[in-house]
Protein backbone atom coordinates (compact mmCIF):
# COMPACT_ATOMS: atom_id res chain seq x y z
CA UNK A 1 0.00 0.00 0.00
CA UNK A 2 1.28 3.31 -0.69
CA UNK A 3 2.61 5.74 2.31
CA UNK A 4 -0.53 8.10 0.75
CA UNK A 5 -3.19 5.70 0.92
CA UNK A 6 -4.32 6.03 4.46
CA UNK A 7 -7.99 6.59 6.10
CA UNK A 8 -6.61 9.82 7.59
CA UNK A 9 -5.14 11.41 3.89
CA UNK A 10 -7.89 9.37 2.38
CA UNK A 11 -10.40 11.82 4.41
CA UNK A 12 -8.78 14.58 4.28
CA UNK A 13 -8.00 14.36 0.40
CA UNK A 14 -12.18 13.85 0.27
CA UNK A 15 -13.03 16.83 2.40
CA UNK A 16 -11.10 19.42 -0.10
CA UNK A 17 -11.45 18.04 -3.29
CA UNK A 18 -14.35 20.35 -4.24
CA UNK A 19 -11.80 23.06 -3.08
CA UNK A 20 -8.91 21.90 -5.14
CA UNK A 21 -11.48 21.47 -8.43
CA UNK A 22 -12.87 25.04 -7.76
CA UNK A 23 -9.39 26.38 -8.11
CA UNK A 24 -8.62 24.47 -10.97
CA UNK A 25 -11.85 25.42 -12.75
CA UNK A 26 -11.09 29.32 -11.92
CA UNK A 27 -7.12 28.91 -12.54
CA UNK A 28 -7.57 27.07 -16.14
CA UNK A 29 -10.69 28.87 -17.39
CA UNK A 30 -12.31 25.95 -17.89
CA UNK A 31 -14.42 23.38 -16.20
CA UNK A 32 -13.20 20.75 -18.40
CA UNK A 33 -9.46 21.13 -18.14
CA UNK A 34 -9.94 22.04 -14.41
CA UNK A 35 -11.26 19.16 -13.53
CA UNK A 36 -8.94 16.61 -15.69
CA UNK A 37 -5.71 18.40 -14.06
CA UNK A 38 -7.35 17.23 -10.63
CA UNK A 39 -7.70 13.96 -11.61
CA UNK A 40 -4.57 13.85 -12.19
CA UNK A 41 -2.90 14.84 -9.62
CA UNK A 42 -5.18 12.25 -7.34
CA UNK A 43 -4.03 9.94 -9.72
CA UNK A 44 -0.22 10.90 -8.75
CA UNK A 45 -0.68 11.15 -4.99
CA UNK A 46 -2.38 7.44 -4.92
CA UNK A 47 0.49 6.28 -6.84
CA UNK A 48 3.29 8.19 -5.40
CA UNK A 49 5.45 6.24 -2.58
CA UNK A 50 7.25 8.98 -1.18
CA UNK A 51 6.59 9.34 2.95
CA UNK A 52 4.42 11.85 3.39
CA UNK A 53 4.81 15.26 5.22
CA UNK A 54 3.68 15.11 7.98
CA UNK A 55 5.35 19.07 8.55
CA UNK A 56 2.79 19.96 5.79
CA UNK A 57 -0.94 20.69 5.78
CA UNK A 58 -3.17 18.44 3.88
CA UNK A 59 -4.74 20.71 1.99
CA UNK A 60 -1.33 22.67 1.11
CA UNK A 61 0.22 19.17 0.02
CA UNK A 62 -2.69 18.35 -2.13
CA UNK A 63 -2.40 22.20 -3.75
CA UNK A 64 1.07 21.76 -3.86
CA UNK A 65 0.49 18.14 -6.05
CA UNK A 66 -1.58 19.76 -8.33
CA UNK A 67 0.53 22.57 -9.13
CA UNK A 68 3.32 20.23 -9.97
CA UNK A 69 0.97 18.41 -12.27
CA UNK A 70 -0.31 21.79 -13.93
CA UNK A 71 2.92 22.72 -14.16
CA UNK A 72 4.89 20.22 -15.76
CA UNK A 73 2.29 20.09 -18.53
CA UNK A 74 3.08 23.94 -19.29
CA UNK A 75 0.61 25.40 -17.36
CA UNK A 76 -2.13 24.82 -19.91
CA UNK A 77 -5.54 27.29 -19.85
CA UNK A 78 -8.50 25.57 -21.46
CA UNK A 79 -9.04 25.34 -25.50
CA UNK A 80 -11.10 28.10 -26.46
CA UNK A 81 -14.13 27.00 -27.51
CA UNK A 82 -16.23 30.41 -27.32
CA UNK A 83 -15.57 34.03 -28.31
CA UNK A 84 -15.27 34.26 -24.17
CA UNK A 85 -12.81 32.09 -23.81
CA UNK A 86 -10.50 33.06 -26.70
CA UNK A 87 -10.77 36.52 -25.64
CA UNK A 88 -10.10 35.12 -21.91
CA UNK A 89 -7.12 33.65 -23.55
CA UNK A 90 -5.80 37.06 -24.80
CA UNK A 91 -6.12 38.96 -21.62
CA UNK A 92 -4.25 35.85 -19.66
CA UNK A 93 -1.16 36.06 -22.04
CA UNK A 94 -0.72 40.06 -20.45
CA UNK A 95 -0.85 38.77 -17.32
CA UNK A 96 2.83 38.71 -14.95
CA UNK A 97 4.00 35.48 -14.85
CA UNK A 98 2.11 33.54 -11.70
CA UNK A 99 0.52 36.45 -10.59
CA UNK A 100 -3.34 34.57 -11.37
CA UNK A 101 -2.31 31.54 -9.25
CA UNK A 102 -1.39 33.21 -6.78
CA UNK A 103 -4.30 35.45 -6.08
CA UNK A 104 -6.72 33.00 -6.37
CA UNK A 105 -4.83 30.91 -3.81
CA UNK A 106 -5.04 33.85 -1.59
CA UNK A 107 -7.97 35.36 -1.62
CA UNK A 108 -10.46 32.53 -2.83
CA UNK A 109 -8.89 29.42 -1.48
CA UNK A 110 -7.78 31.38 1.84
CA UNK A 111 -4.34 30.54 2.25
CA UNK A 112 -1.39 32.33 4.00
CA UNK A 113 1.17 33.78 2.07
CA UNK A 114 3.99 31.03 3.97
CA UNK A 115 0.95 28.39 2.39
CA UNK A 116 1.23 29.69 -1.24
CA UNK A 117 4.63 29.73 -1.06
CA UNK A 118 4.84 26.34 -0.31
CA UNK A 119 2.19 25.17 -2.76
CA UNK A 120 4.02 27.47 -5.53
CA UNK A 121 7.27 26.74 -4.79
CA UNK A 122 7.93 30.77 -4.03
CA UNK A 123 9.51 32.53 -0.80
CA UNK A 124 6.30 33.74 1.41
CA UNK A 125 7.26 37.44 0.40
CA UNK A 126 7.50 36.35 -3.12
CA UNK A 127 4.33 35.19 -3.02
CA UNK A 128 2.81 38.72 -1.36
CA UNK A 129 4.57 40.34 -3.95
CA UNK A 130 2.65 38.52 -6.69
CA UNK A 131 -0.60 38.66 -5.40
CA UNK A 132 0.10 42.06 -5.17
CA UNK A 133 1.10 42.67 -8.50
CA UNK A 134 -2.38 40.57 -9.83
CA UNK A 135 -4.63 42.70 -7.47
CA UNK A 136 -3.01 45.78 -9.87
CA UNK A 137 -3.01 44.61 -13.50
CA UNK A 138 -7.02 43.27 -13.15
CA UNK A 139 -8.68 45.79 -11.49
CA UNK A 140 -7.17 48.43 -13.88
CA UNK A 141 -7.44 46.63 -17.18
CA UNK A 142 -11.27 46.57 -17.50
CA UNK A 143 -14.35 47.87 -16.02
CA UNK A 144 -17.97 47.56 -16.50
CA UNK A 145 -21.40 46.90 -15.97
CA UNK A 146 -21.87 44.51 -12.75
CA UNK A 147 -25.72 43.48 -11.93
CA UNK A 148 -26.60 41.93 -8.70
CA UNK A 149 -29.04 39.46 -7.77
CA UNK A 150 -29.24 39.46 -3.74
CA UNK A 151 -32.09 39.94 -1.51
CA UNK A 152 -30.34 40.67 1.71
CA UNK A 153 -30.38 44.45 1.44
CA UNK A 154 -27.14 44.96 3.37
CA UNK A 155 -25.37 42.04 1.91
CA UNK A 156 -26.40 43.72 -1.43
CA UNK A 157 -25.01 47.38 -0.16
CA UNK A 158 -21.96 46.18 0.88
CA UNK A 159 -21.04 44.21 -2.29
CA UNK A 160 -22.28 46.83 -3.82
CA UNK A 161 -19.69 48.88 -2.39
CA UNK A 162 -16.78 46.66 -2.94
CA UNK A 163 -17.76 46.61 -7.00
CA UNK A 164 -17.72 50.51 -6.93
CA UNK A 165 -14.48 50.55 -5.02
CA UNK A 166 -12.80 48.41 -8.01
CA UNK A 167 -14.21 51.12 -10.46
CA UNK A 168 -17.40 48.98 -11.77
CA UNK A 169 -20.82 50.12 -11.61
CA UNK A 170 -23.90 48.68 -10.73
CA UNK A 171 -26.71 48.04 -12.95
CA UNK A 172 -29.16 47.70 -10.07
CA UNK A 173 -30.33 44.81 -7.13
CA UNK A 174 -32.64 42.53 -7.95
CA UNK A 175 -34.51 40.71 -5.33
CA UNK A 176 -36.36 38.31 -7.31
CA UNK A 177 -36.52 36.01 -10.37
CA UNK A 178 -38.39 38.38 -11.89
CA UNK A 179 -37.18 41.49 -11.42
CA UNK A 180 -33.67 40.25 -12.18
CA UNK A 181 -34.98 38.97 -15.51
CA UNK A 182 -36.17 42.72 -16.11
CA UNK A 183 -33.55 44.50 -14.64
CA UNK A 184 -30.78 42.75 -17.32
CA UNK A 185 -33.49 43.10 -20.82
CA UNK A 186 -33.12 47.24 -19.25
CA UNK A 187 -29.68 47.46 -19.12
CA UNK A 188 -27.67 44.40 -20.09
CA UNK A 189 -24.64 43.91 -17.93
CA UNK A 190 -21.21 42.36 -17.94
CA UNK A 191 -20.86 40.73 -14.90
CA UNK A 192 -24.31 39.03 -12.42
CA UNK A 193 -23.14 38.63 -8.81
CA UNK A 194 -26.39 35.84 -8.00
CA UNK A 195 -27.60 34.93 -4.57
CA UNK A 196 -29.09 31.52 -5.22
CA UNK A 197 -32.04 32.04 -2.80
CA UNK A 198 -34.26 34.95 -3.38
CA UNK A 199 -36.71 36.44 -1.29
CA UNK A 200 -39.59 35.33 -2.70
CA UNK A 201 -37.80 31.84 -2.60
CA UNK A 202 -37.18 31.79 -6.07
CA UNK A 203 -33.66 30.36 -7.29
CA UNK A 204 -31.07 32.87 -8.14
CA UNK A 205 -29.81 29.94 -10.74
CA UNK A 206 -33.14 29.68 -12.62
CA UNK A 207 -32.77 33.61 -12.64
CA UNK A 208 -29.39 33.61 -14.16
CA UNK A 209 -29.92 30.89 -16.94
CA UNK A 210 -33.21 32.96 -17.44
CA UNK A 211 -30.87 35.43 -17.95
CA UNK A 212 -28.44 33.70 -20.27
CA UNK A 213 -31.37 32.50 -22.68
CA UNK A 214 -31.13 36.14 -24.07
CA UNK A 215 -27.28 37.33 -23.00
CA UNK A 216 -25.58 34.47 -22.82
CA UNK A 217 -22.30 35.68 -23.23
CA UNK A 218 -22.17 37.26 -19.52
CA UNK A 219 -20.06 35.66 -17.24
CA UNK A 220 -21.79 34.61 -13.86
CA UNK A 221 -20.54 34.62 -10.34
CA UNK A 222 -22.61 32.71 -7.53
CA UNK A 223 -22.96 33.83 -3.59
CA UNK A 224 -24.02 30.96 -1.90
CA UNK A 225 -23.74 29.30 1.87
CA UNK A 226 -23.88 25.96 0.71
CA UNK A 227 -21.16 25.46 -1.61
CA UNK A 228 -21.65 22.05 -1.59
CA UNK A 229 -25.03 22.13 -3.40
CA UNK A 230 -23.61 23.56 -6.61
CA UNK A 231 -19.59 21.64 -6.23
CA UNK A 232 -21.12 18.66 -6.75
CA UNK A 233 -19.08 16.99 -9.97
CA UNK A 234 -22.39 16.96 -12.27
CA UNK A 235 -21.66 19.32 -15.43
CA UNK A 236 -21.93 21.66 -15.48
CA UNK A 237 -20.96 24.31 -12.77
CA UNK A 238 -19.76 27.39 -11.66
CA UNK A 239 -15.96 28.69 -12.32
CA UNK A 240 -16.80 31.23 -9.87
CA UNK A 241 -18.22 30.70 -6.27
CA UNK A 242 -18.20 32.72 -3.45
CA UNK A 243 -18.98 31.13 -0.09
CA UNK A 244 -20.93 33.36 2.64
CA UNK A 245 -19.38 34.70 4.58
CA UNK A 246 -17.38 36.06 2.57
CA UNK A 247 -14.28 39.03 2.79
CA UNK A 248 -14.12 42.27 0.69
CA UNK A 249 -10.74 40.69 -1.07
CA UNK A 250 -12.73 37.67 -2.20
CA UNK A 251 -15.36 39.66 -3.43
CA UNK A 252 -12.55 41.96 -4.85
CA UNK A 253 -10.83 38.94 -6.88
CA UNK A 254 -13.62 37.02 -7.77
CA UNK A 255 -15.21 40.51 -9.75
CA UNK A 256 -11.86 41.22 -11.09
CA UNK A 257 -11.15 37.64 -12.28
CA UNK A 258 -14.54 37.05 -13.99
CA UNK A 259 -14.41 40.66 -15.43
CA UNK A 260 -11.11 40.22 -16.80
CA UNK A 261 -11.17 37.28 -18.06
CA UNK A 262 -14.99 36.93 -19.07
CA UNK A 263 -14.31 32.99 -19.01
CA UNK A 264 -16.77 31.48 -16.01
CA UNK A 265 -18.48 29.04 -16.69
CA UNK A 266 -22.13 28.95 -15.42
CA UNK A 267 -25.17 26.65 -14.89
CA UNK A 268 -26.92 26.99 -18.18
CA UNK A 269 -27.49 24.15 -20.38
Amino acid sequence: MSSHETPDFATSVAANVQFLRRYARALTGSQESGDRFAAATLEAILTDDAPANEETDAKVGLFRAFHLVWASAGGPIGEPDTRLSARAQDHMAGLTQNTREALLLHAIEGFTTSEIGQIMDVSAHEAAELIDIARREMVTAISGKVMMIEDEAIIAMDIASIVQEVGHSVTGIARTRTDAVKLAASDRPDLILADIQLADNSSGIDAVNDILAHFEDIPVIFITAFPERLLTGARPEPAFLITKPFTEEQVRSAVSQAMFFSSTETLAA
